[in-house]
């Protein structure tokens, strides 16, 4: 891919075509404009390109400063600075509305009361309203497919009461084996829910020896194995240790053709990749808001059921708020459920959490996934670049890269393996000391994550650049050489 600039147009084709041509297109601009491309000249003018786009929404956060944090020192770094902040995959940063509409909230309950459910600038009793077709958008879902409701754990299990329904030889869950801990403790449970053992149950795929993610035609192959004894197929969409984003439209088809629902934790998607749960027939997904999303720590959970599946006789756990609203309050006992995703809440939704993610939501709605997939696409791409001519090529004996070197194999995370536990609790506790802030996961991975709404690519170079140091300043065993020592 080559051009003389970037517009949302270029980023949204970039997008179409699963990244091809980033990195050549970054080599290409640097090259064009004279500037080597670990320049600060260069990660500024793409800085300056795209700030007028859409997807660029970096002064509607709140960056927290470097001082901020016990862990810098303020002999290696100005503590005024803005941090750099590489987390967004744990906790997304604040927008700067999310404090107003908090407090605005605050205010409806002071001045109204219990009249607030139904009186103020947002009535509570609707209020999640305002987030559903917005969330739908972020996930290429209809308004009609999509919940916002109770945390990601518990939407989990909520699907697998409807999608999991063991009968006969047909009971088995085909996981990811690395799963995230929640996740398979969900699955274990649905297993002993149903008076299963979980061992004969849970079918776990795992990587090929030697290698760190999974192949798409290993997990098809699985699931053609599993045949009319597979259940339900559940991956997470993007795995949260190594960053590969997995191929959920094949992965899904493959599940369908053995009569199996395949269900998929976003946690790691919704907000990061341009997501189509709907067009690619996903029965039912689930997602946290506190990651890309933004919505705060503990936000409120994302709920998908595909339209296909609503007005079927499901079993699902009912509660008030899956109640028509027209016969809600009535408290008869008598169940009139909502039309779609809508009837698998139970609860009124919080009101705080609700509009700490409506804050962030507003911000998507400036934009288009596929115009920010193109953006992440370049900020990733830069990222594994500068990795790759920097700390990789000095440090090829104790640094390496588990997630996909395939742009569209992963979303905006990069998890980078030390040789060593020791090395990489050095180099974490080493960036933090300079105000760069990541991401560790046990034993050796420190997880690098550019969110592009905010990330910038001189966050990239600076982090890159910090990377580097710390590393020429640690041996494999996490501590300083002794000249380094004597030194400090």
């Amino acid at each position: 891919m080559s051009a003389s600039s970037i517009d949302a147009a270029l980023l949204k084709k970039l997008a179409g075509e699963g990244g091809k041509g980033a990195e050549e297109l970054i080599n290409d601009l640097a090259k064009k404009r004279k500037f080597a491309i670990d320049s600060e000249d260069f990660a500024r003018s793409l800085d300056e390109e795209l700030a007028v786009l859409p997807s660029s929404q970096r002064e509607e956060f709140l960056i927290p400063k470097k001082g901020k944090f016990a862990e810098c020192d303020e002999k290696l770094a100005n503590l005024e600075d803005d941090c750099l902040y590489f987390v967004g995959n744990s906790l997304g940063l604040q927008p700067r509305r999310t404090r107003q509409y908090v407090n605005e909230e605050l205010d409806t309950w002071s001045n109204l009361g219990v009249n607030g459910h139904f009186e103020g600038a947002r009535p509570w009793m609707p209020i999640d309203e305002l987030v559903v077709d917005r969330m739908a958008a972020v996930v290429g879902a209809k308004g009609s497919e999509v919940a916002v409701m109770n945390s990601l754990t518990m939407n989990l299990h909520l699907l697998f009461v409807s999608f999991y329904r063991p009968e006969g030889a047909r009971k088995k869950i085909l996981y990811e084996a690395d799963a995230f801990g929640s996740d398979f403790f969900a699955f274990h449970s649905q297993a002993r829910l149903h008076n299963l053992d979980p061992a004969e149950v849970l079918v776990p795929v795992s990587a090929r020896p030697g290698e760190a993610t999974l192949r798409t035609e290993d997990i098809v192959k699985a699931i053609e194995e599993a045949g009319d004894t597979l259940a339900v197929v559940c991956f997470g969409t993007v795995q949260y240790y190594t960053g590969q984003y997995f191929d959920v439209k094949t992965i899904t088809a493959a599940a369908h053709r053995v009569g199996a629902h395949a269900l998929w934790d976003c946690a790691h998607a919704a907000g990061n990749v341009d997501l189509q749960l709907h067009e690619w027939g996903v029965d039912g997904a689930c997602w946290c808001s506190y990651k890309y999303l933004n919505a705060g720590p503990g936000g409120i959970a994302g709920f998908f059921v595909h339209e296909k599946h609503h007005g079927k006789d499901l079993n699902i756990l009912s509660g008030w708020w899956g109640q028509k609203k027209s016969s809600r309050f009535n408290m008869a006992h008598k169940w009139q459920k909502e039309e779609g995703a809508a009837a698998w809440r139970l609860s009124n939704p919080p009101v705080l959490q609700t509009v700490s993610l409506l804050a962030s939501l507003e911000l998507f709605e400036k934009t288009s996934m596929a115009e920010l997939r193109g953006r992440s696409l370049l900020l990733t791409g830069y990222l594994e670049l500068l990795l790759a001519q920097g700390p990789l090529k000095d440090h090829p004996s104790v640094l390496s890269v588990l997630t996909p070197s395939e742009p569209c194999a992963r979303g905006a995370q990069l998890s980078l393996k030390f040789s060593t536990p020791e090395l990489m609790d050095a180099v974490f506790r080493g960036l933090a000391k300079r105000g760069v802030l990541t991401d560790e996961r046990k034993p050796s991975v420190i997880r690098v994550s550019p969110a592009p709404l905010y990330n910038t690519f001189s966050d990239i170079r600076g982090m890159v650049e910090v990377l580097s140091v710390v590393l020429s300043e640690t041996d494999k065993n996490g501590t300083a050489p002794a000249a380094k020592r004597q030194k400090s």
